[in-house]
């Protein structure tokens, strides 16, 4: 299948000129930036509730009284959450729209994160966490929905990648802003700014958000007419052969987030503000493939631009593994993380696009919702899989990455080969 047909055959069902999803705004420049800037400030609350708060979990362990592992559990409560969410709300938004239950989440989003300022132990703060990731999946699925409602093919890459350059800001500039927090609050005053950023959120979507999904598109409300999209597409192997190509790269992704500032910070020395320093290069990687995948999108295909962001992280996964073996040192070691958070940049866009583009918009919150499921669960997984192996030696983060860039690779080659 051709990048060019990816579109077109997701046109299965008919439409009349009544069923027409809304022009996307492509004829005026300033409407479209604005829009890529909404939708990714949005979608940008999962990785923020992450991100922000990466720098303090050495520090959240020390003052629970908990091992790194459990604090890591944080982390993968939330993951687990903004996975599960979306399956939830993706279906839920082809049967009622989008702008509503986007508003009604991120609602949700700011008063679970002030209860997660006051949680008192561990046991409650992963509970909390797994709701706030229930509440955080609202944008992070929806905003992907949109972008399907008014584009496809070349567009959507194009548009993806502009949500990328939005989105990379927040791996960029969150950790850093979470150390310089901590210098005046502790850990739990993360949650406080977390709280802010979504009312703000909430109130920007309430004024600026138009509905993309129309009434003559949506599926029925009953409970077999909701979850119908959710089975069509899971039946749909041209979605899950680049569904599953992204979920390896975005576990070893995740897994460096979460046990990448132990791994950082407790065997190689780095201090707090280094080693978000050393996040926001590594994030820099990511948004600037990400870019580069969507300029090329209509001159490259996509398809091969997603294979060689697989062998990127491959590759990256090796030199990683090798370091760890060989005790090659700092600057290898972040030579192998730059090169794998590069190589995500340019495989997220491509599979997303790929995957939404293999589904009318009809189905595109389902779509949406199970991308976003295995993206977040594989990377709420892999985490504390290396964390229980310990943090006191880069060998469980190496081996999981190498691990997982190798079986991404293997499965775009096979899958997508098949699928062409």
């Amino acid at each position: 299948m051709t990048d060019s047909a990816a579109d077109s055959m997701a046109d299965d069902e008919p439409r009349g000129p009544a069923a027409a999803a809304p022009a996307p705004p492509a004829g005026v420049p300033h409407r479209r930036v604005a829009m890529s800037v909404l939708l990714g400030a949005l979608t940008s609350v999962g990785p923020l509730a992450i991100d922000l708060y990466l720098p303090a979990l050495p520090r959240l362990a020390a003052d629970l009284g908990v091992s790194a592992s459990a604090a890591q559990l944080s982390l993968t409560a939330f993951m687990v959450g903004l996975g599960a969410g979306q399956v939830v709300i993706g279906p839920l938004s082809d049967a009622f729209g989008r702008r509503r239950p986007l508003l009604i989440g991120f609602a949700a989003f700011c008063a679970v994160s002030v209860l997660c300022a006051a949680a008192p132990s561990i046991e409650v703060l992963v509970a909390l966490r797994l709701l706030q990731g229930l509440t955080a999946a609202t944008g992070v699925a929806l905003t992907k929905a949109m972008v399907r409602d008014l584009y496809g093919g070349t567009e959507a890459a194009r548009f993806f990648s502009m949500l990328m350059l939005v989105t990379g800001l927040v791996p960029l500039l969150a950790p850093l802003l979470g150390a310089e927090l901590l210098r005046v609050t502790p850990w739990p005053g993360l949650f406080g700014v977390l709280a802010g950023a979504g009312g703000l959120l909430w109130l920007s979507a309430l004024l600026a958000l138009p509905e993309t999904h129309p009434r003559d598109l949506r599926t029925g409300t009953a409970p077999g007419a909701v979850l119908r999209p959710l089975a069509r597409v899971l039946a749909h192997r041209a979605f899950l052969a680049p569904t599953l190509t992204a979920a390896f790269a975005s576990g070893a992704m995740f897994c460096y987030v979460s046990t990448g500032s132990f791994v950082l910070q407790e065997v190689y020395g780095l201090s707090p503000r280094d080693f978000s320093l050393l996040f926001g290069v590594n994030s820099v990687g990511m948004v600037a493939c990400g870019q580069l995948a969507g300029r090329l999108a209509g001159r490259v295909p996509m398809r091969r631009m997603l294979a060689i962001g697989l062998a990127l992280s491959a590759a990256a996964g090796a030199l990683l593994l090798t370091a760890a073996l060989a005790g090659l040192g700092l600057p290898v070691v972040t030579t192998a993380l730059f090169l794998m958070t590069s190589g995500t940049g340019m495989v997220y866009p491509m599979a997303l696009t790929i995957a939404m583009s293999s589904q009318p918009s009809s189905r595109a919150g389902s779509a949406s919702s199970l991308f976003g499921l295995t993206q977040w669960t594989m990377g709420g997984i892999t985490g504390p899989v290396a964390g229980t192996f310990g943090t006191g030696s880069l060998t469980p983060l190496a081996v999981t990455v190498a691990v997982l860039g190798l079986a991404g690779f293997l499965a775009g080659t096979l899958l997508l080969r098949a699928e062409a």
